[in-house]
């Protein structure tokens, strides 16, 4: 497959989950809204990897592969890398919990996540989108 064709698919469909996000932001499921707003982010930093060539691994959190790969990017995005990473990071960390919740501790999703952690949750989705966007602009492929 293309894989200009690849990342613009990836990145539409970040921005479909951000958009879930927010309706479930305004509906105060904060766990859904967590959820979303990873697989907003994943799909975002998988579309900037594939946007440069570089095939990713089959897990949700692919920062140790965008610093490993920060020469193959435009100087501007390599400078965003750390905080791209980071973010992709702390999500993934949120992924089984929002969906599952922790079963050991007796905590269900809605006792582990609120207001405060949708609210951060997708700013930061929306963050990642706005910057893999603009590298896929500049790159002529949306």
């Amino acid at each position: 497959m293309n894989l200009a064709k690849l990342s613009k698919d990836y990145l539409k469909r970040a921005e479909v989950r951000i958009k879930s996000a927010e309706i479930a932001y305004d509906g105060k499921y904060y766990p859904e809204v967590v959820r979303y707003a990873q697989e907003a982010v994943e799909l975002s930093l998988k579309a900037s990897l594939r946007s440069v060539g570089i095939e990713y691994p089959k897990e949700h959190d692919v920062g140790r592969v965008l610093r490993a790969a920060k020469e193959r990017f435009p100087f501007w995005f390599s400078q965003e890398i750390d905080s791209l990473g980071e973010i992709s990071s702390d999500l993934a960390s949120k992924r089984a919990p929002s969906l599952y919740g922790i079963e050991t501790i007796g905590k269900s999703p809605s006792d582990l996540f609120d207001e405060l952690d949708g609210r951060k949750a997708l700013s930061d989705a929306k963050q990642v989108f706005e910057i893999v966007k603009k590298l896929l602009v500049e790159l002529r492929i949306v």
